[in-house]
């Protein structure tokens, strides 16, 4: 048997992508990224839906979409049309299939705080195709997140203000609470979808008051007990 020290590749593996996390040297590897789609009732309608609550469903992000606190979010090609979608994120520790709401929470190493950037207009072309999203969701740096905040400090937050502001005024403010589905509730509906995985995010969805951006903006997202995220679009 080949160990792991000793396996040969033809090219060079990718990076391990990480984010910090708060007090500690460590870092948290990141393994894939799951974004909740529509799960603010103001948000659903914003963007033309019935907020009633049904099953919720889901998209992609690479690990690789990620840009640090204090980075740079760079304006992606081929779009007129990026807007900002604050969120809370959820980072797991453990993972499994079925798994139970009831026990959802054990599973959670950390909180963050997460955008969730969209190349709208090709969403919107996407949609009116019947073709998936990725473009206008997992393109490079669509994913910029805070440093996490473990579950020892932070607790697990059901409550509290959710917020951005552009250039110092508010775009997007709501409440944790104002969840269609809530953080044990999704990672148990998302684990009958897929096997989880440590190093798995979760990325919550968004409130209502999504708009555009534009070269030399500069994004701050806070989440109540959790920490806040600062990016600048270039």
């Amino acid at each position: 048997m080949i160990s792991a020290t000793d396996t040969l590749y033809a090219i060079a593996p990718a990076p391990v992508h990480s984010l910090p996390i708060q007090g500690e040297r460590a870092r948290f590897p990141v393994n894939r990224i799951f974004c909740v789609g529509r799960n603010y009732s103001e948000h659903a309608r914003e963007m033309g839906h019935n907020p009633d609550r049904e099953p919720p469903f889901f998209f992609m992000k690479p690990a690789s979409a990620i840009v640090a606190d204090g980075g740079e979010f760079a304006y992606p090609t081929l779009s007129n049309d990026v807007h900002h979608e604050i969120e809370l994120v959820v980072a797991l520790k453990t993972g499994g299939s079925n798994i139970a709401a009831t026990d959802a929470l054990s599973h959670v190493y950390g909180y963050a705080v997460g955008l969730d950037m969209t190349r709208r207009d090709l969403q919107g072309e996407a949609k009116k195709m019947g073709r998936p999203w990725d473009t206008g969701k997992a393109f490079d740096g669509s994913a910029p997140c805070g440093e996490l905040v473990p579950v020892t400090k932070a607790g697990h937050p059901a409550a509290g203000e959710i917020r951005l502001e552009v250039n110092g005024a508010q775009r997007q403010v709501g409440d944790l609470a104002d969840m269609i589905w809530n953080v044990p509730d999704t990672i148990a509906y998302l684990s009958t979808l897929f096997m989880l995985q440590p190093g798995d995010l979760i990325f919550t969805g968004t409130p209502a008051g999504v708009a555009a951006v534009q070269r030399g903006d500069r994004m701050r997202g806070t989440v109540a007990g959790v920490g806040a995220l600062e990016v600048v679009v270039v």
